[in-house]
């Protein structure tokens, strides 16, 4: 016997996968560039730090090597959550808000470390490199801490400017069932 009746549901189709989980969505417009530049120069301040043979105060080299080193994983890590699917997971808010403090931290932290590495170098062209490379990463971390206090005020101005005061208006003030 034929069967008269068809089958109601479809089959849910699989979500097609993204290379390792990977996708440049979240990173639109100045972010990508940003986050890229982050990683790079501080990578180049690492690379030129390590190659410092050898120095006569150490302890500005020893504070540079540990401040760009913890600058290029957590900038590559903040890379990694943005391009996979953990950024949905935590949720854009979290990232946000996570990105920004560790942003400002690492831009303060590098800025500091540059400085020092400055007044205590001898003066040789890889240690100089390193400081020209620790001051631009610091500065790109800086970038990105303005650019996104920038926006976030930009957008606080723009929701007051609609409610001013933050006011309620007449419908909110209203009950949600119309008892008779």
């Amino acid at each position: 016997m034929d069967n008269v009746y068809n089958e109601t549901t479809e089959p849910q189709a699989k979500p097609s996968r993204r290379p390792f989980g990977c996708t440049l969505r979240h990173l639109r417009g100045w972010r990508l560039p940003t986050k890229a530049l982050q990683a790079i120069l501080s990578l180049l301040a690492v690379i030129c730090e390590e190659i410092v043979e050898d120095c006569i105060k150490c302890g500005g080299l020893y504070f540079f090597e540990f401040t760009s080193c913890s600058a290029f994983l957590l900038s590559f890590l903040i890379l990694c959550v943005y391009c996979t699917d953990v950024y949905e997971t935590f949720g854009e808010d979290k990232v946000q808000t996570v990105n920004l403090w560790t942003m400002r931290a690492i831009a303060v932290c590098f800025l500091l470390a540059s400085i020092v590495l400055a007044a205590t170098s001898s003066g040789s062209a890889v240690e100089n490199a390193a400081c020209v490379f620790g001051f631009l990463a610091s500065g790109a971390f800086s970038a990105e801490v303005i650019i996104e206090c920038f926006h976030s005020r930009k957008q606080n101005v723009n929701g007051s400017s609609e409610n001013p005061g933050n006011a309620q208006s007449y419908t909110e003030n209203q009950p949600l069932n119309k008892q008779s």
